[in-house]
């Protein structure tokens, strides 16, 4: 192995080069029951292809072996991953978790490590936050136009091996039978009958749901509202129809989340513009119908945040103000965030209203102040949030919808503490 040691935070990741095998090795000090680590091939939906594709102590190795699972000792697990033999099947990303057998949450397992060797790799990532939930995805091996790459994701899941293992496809049985059949086609139109409204919009909203209730939020309303980037550097994905994907999952939230089921929509390049409110019931093509191309129009093809920004505060502080509902703002941006001094100045003077900001990164790319929100100072809470993705496409929408909600819940307890947001 000639290459340094990287150490990942959560949500980072690295290149696996033109390694042929790694070995995937999971350890851990102490934990208050047996671990079943496992590990799901799935394809780009997300799910198994069949059960023959999900890992653990009972099937240690898929049809083909290309991932084997060993339990050297009670206090590991290695898998060994031939990345080589991958890249002509239809897995998409390989899933890394593990289940307390037993009593107790993450949160009381020690000394959590996953490491990644290969001939020129050597990563290693330290699960340091503890998590209450009885799953955790550790992390994920996933194709990307440069080759493979490794996310650490350190994802709490509650409920355990059942609920971790059907989110990915897994039929699990249960230990009784039930008294009569199931009727697959009719449990199907029951679920979606739960959830009024466009089918694919329906799965999704699933997902939603289950975020919320794990973040305990299931009950909150809020307005919604997404800004999409329309600068120049844009057109590739919104030409390919990833916009109109991630309009349509963060629509999802809104639907979920919404006083009214309605999300308001932002586009911005030099300039910002408003567009039609949308709902489930006319989302289809709403992108195309809107916005057809960036980098053409009224709106130029810079990056000016603040317009936009300045527009929204205006929305929902003097035009419909609500110190009632909170207001959640989820901005994608694929970069080139340059002023610094403009966005922190909003972000400050605009911490004592109800509006929290969830910015999201399209692919790697300068984002500025966004990547230090953390570090600014002078607001009444702290009101915003940033993660980047390399490939929105990749992420499941379980993941999305976690990282999504992952400060909104806290901001939600300090507003409410300061008498921002009024009961």
């Amino acid at each position: 192995m000639s290459g340094s040691k990287m150490v990942l935070s959560t949500g980072a990741n690295a290149p696996l080069g033109k390694e042929d095998t790694v070995r995937i090795t999971i350890t851990w000090e102490h934990a208050p029951a047996e671990l079943d680590v496992s590990c799901f091939m799935v394809g780009q939906d997300g799910k198994v292809a069949s059960d023959d594709y999900f890992i653990f102590y009972n099937q240690p190795a898929d049809p083909h072996s290309h991932i084997r699972l060993e339990r050297p000792n009670n206090k590991t697990a290695e898998f060994t991953v031939s990345l080589r033999a991958l890249q002509g099947t239809g897995v998409d990303k390989c899933v890394f978790a593990a289940t307390l057998d037993g009593p107790g949450t993450f949160a009381d397992v020690i000394g959590c490590t996953l490491t990644v060797q290969g001939r020129q790799v050597h990563i290693a990532y330290s699960i340091t936050e503890a998590t209450k939930e009885t799953s955790l995805v550790f992390a994920e091996i996933y194709r990307h136009t440069s080759g493979f790459k490794l996310r650490a994701v350190g994802r709490g899941f509650n409920g355990g091996l059942k609920p971790l293992a059907e989110a990915h496809g897994v039929t699990v049985e249960e230990e009784e039978p039930s008294a009569a059949p199931t009727n697959t086609v009719n449990a199907k139109a029951e679920a979606n009958a739960s959830f009024p409204g466009s089918g694919k919009i329906n799965l999704l909203k699933q997902s939603v749901q289950i975020s919320l209730k794990k973040k305990q939020i299931d009950r909150e309303k809020a307005r919604v509202a997404v800004v999409l980037d329309a600068s120049g550097s844009m057109w590739k994905l919104y030409s390919l129809g990833t916009v109109q994907k991630a309009f349509e999952r963060v629509l999802a939230v809104a639907a979920c989340m919404d006083d009214d089921g309605e999300m308001d929509v932002w586009f911005f390049a030099d300039k910002a513009q408003r567009a039609p409110s949308v709902t489930e019931r006319d989302y289809e093509n709403y992108v195309k119908r809107t916005f057809p191309e960036p980098g053409y129009g009224k709106i130029g093809i810079g990056n000016n945040e603040p317009e936009v920004m300045t527009d929204i505060i205006l929305k929902y502080t003097k035009e419909v103000p609500n110190e009632t509902i909170p207001t959640y703002i989820i901005f994608f941006s694929d970069g080139g965030v340059y002023e610094t001094k403009k966005i922190s100045k909003l972000l400050i003077k605009y911490s004592k209203t109800p509006i929290f900001w969830q910015f999201v990164g399209l692919g790697n790319a300068d984002y500025g102040v966004l990547q230090k929100l953390d570090d600014l100072r002078g607001r009444a809470v702290d009101n915003a949030d940033f993660f980047a993705l390399d490939d929105i496409d990749s992420v499941t929408d379980a993941e999305l919808y976690d990282r999504l909600l992952n400060e909104f819940p806290g901001w939600l307890k300090q507003v409410r503490a300061k008498g921002i947001l009024r009961s």
